[in-house]
């Protein structure tokens, strides 16, 4: 089972990496943060709408994934009304320099081994501590422990859309997607940047 998600990681990764993107400038993106740093630039900032958890921590992310991230909420694909809002407004090369500043000062992926079996098939696509080496896959290492788990509940309830995903945490109890929750929140990875 696992090295079916390793080959389906890897050809997910293959894919996203040929698709043609606008190339980032983390310089150019310090003129278009003001909407970004509202949110992620606050240590411990929680969302208010539509659910009360913490904002994701950017800094240290994958670009082509925040890039892909960014796409999906201005498609709604991805629903969160404010998110919507602000990637309607954005170009593809304000997308890219905004991703190229937030990945600046990524770390480097460790060997660690994760944590349990349920980790194990994490691993598979988000690394063994979280800090995936596949920019199609998010780093999830040091992400608060609140998102993670609203994250995977709303991977499970459908209201995050994706197959991979949806597969993965059909079979999660809520107690195994708090244990991965604490686990992953736990291991060096994001951070906030302002």
């Amino acid at each position: 089972m696992i090295r079916s998600h390793l080959l389906l990681a890897a050809a997910l990764s293959a894919f996203m990496s040929s698709s043609h993107a606008a190339e980032g400038h983390a310089e150019a993106a310090k003129t278009k943060l003001s909407m970004c740093i509202g949110c992620h630039g606050i240590p411990g900032y929680r969302t208010s709408y539509p659910d009360v958890y913490p904002v994701p921590k950017l800094g240290g992310q994958h670009s082509e994934y925040i890039v892909s991230a960014l796409t999906a909420y201005r498609s709604g694909e991805r629903s969160h009304p404010t998110m919507r809002g602000i990637a309607e407004g954005l170009s593809e090369q304000d997308m890219a320099d905004i991703a190229a500043y937030y990945s600046a000062g990524a770390p480097a992926p460790a060997a660690t081994p994760a944590a349990n079996d349920k980790a194990q098939v994490c691993a598979a696509c988000h690394g063994p501590d979280g800090n995936s080496p596949a920019p199609a896959f998010p780093r999830i290492a040091g992400q608060h422990q609140d998102y993670i788990y609203q994250a995977l509940q709303d991977y499970k309830a459908g209201r995050r859309k994706n197959p991979i995903m949806a597969a993965q945490v059909e079979s999660l109890s809520k107690r195994d997607m708090e244990a991965l929750a604490v686990w992953f929140s736990s291991q060096p990875g994001l951070f906030v940047k302002r």
